[in-house]
């Protein structure tokens, strides 16, 4: 089964008509794909994204406070009841990301730490984003007692890797492996076991080769499929088969 383990549907479109995004579903299923996450990133944007996702029965969604969106702040007790509806398959995307925030890092930390406690509290896995922050993120996350999850759109070193691994997450790979300058990511690809690995887009960011410079969308996890299992010497189908597994093992409410 052929999954886009992380796109932002909402952002395909700039109307509130859910039929805006048949067309686009429409081209994902006709290259295999029968499942897309659709993931939160802020408090305010949540309920269109949840209406828009709600008439597709192969659209699922998460809920969370993007590290780059918690300047605008949250309501804990707010994330805690949306996260709690059995529709939400996952809390995230959180994290940390000092990259372009290094000002808001005390209220990454604490929503971080916020989003953990409540993916223990109703046992769905997190969405982590990372970036600038390998040290940090790790050590939160043993901290504060992470049981699932996975690191998605991973751009970091094999360290980092092995550290998430060792801590039994989950990697996702964007098609930022298929970017000329991405050679330490591939090596890393390489050595990622099969049964920790999914695939997605990221979409509208990130478009793999040959699309860059595109806009993503989920019909391009076939690209990233296709890459990543050249770069393990598996058959294709081998790949779909074993991230789909991996996918509905981690999300086990998608």
């Amino acid at each position: 089964m052929l999954i886009d383990s992380h796109c932002h549907l909402d952002r395909l479109i700039e109307g509130d008509d859910p039929q805006q995004l048949a067309p686009i579903l429409d081209r994902a299923r006709a290259r295999g794909v029968e499942k897309m996450l659709c993931v939160s990133v802020s408090q305010s944007g949540y309920p269109r994204m949840k209406a828009l996702a709600a008439p597709f029965d192969d659209v699922v969604i998460s809920c969370g406070i993007h590290p780059l969106d918690v300047k605008d702040g949250y309501d804990r007790q707010w994330l805690a009841q949306e996260a709690a509806d059995p529709k939400v398959v996952a809390l995230g995307e959180t994290g940390l990301d000092y990259y372009y925030s290094k000002d808001t890092v005390a209220a990454q930390q604490q929503a971080f730490s916020d989003h953990i406690e409540l993916s223990r509290q109703l046992d769905k896995p997190l969405i982590i984003h990372t970036r600038d922050a390998r040290e940090d993120t790790i050590g939160i996350l043993r901290e504060c007692g992470a049981e699932h999850g996975v690191l998605h759109c991973f751009t970091e070193n094999w360290e980092m890797a092995k550290a998430a691994l060792d801590l039994g997450l989950h990697i996702s790979i964007s098609g930022i492996v298929t970017f000329r300058n991405a050679e330490a990511l591939r090596d890393v690809v390489r050595k990622i076991p099969l049964d920790r690995l999914l695939v997605e887009t990221d979409a509208p960011y990130l478009a793999p080769m040959p699309y860059r410079g595109k806009t993503n969308q989920p019909a391009y996890v076939h690209e990233v499929a296709q890459y990543v299992a050249d770069l393990k010497q598996v058959r294709f189908d081998e790949l779909v088969t074993a991230t789909g597994a991996n996918f509905h093992r981690l999300f086990k409410l998608a």
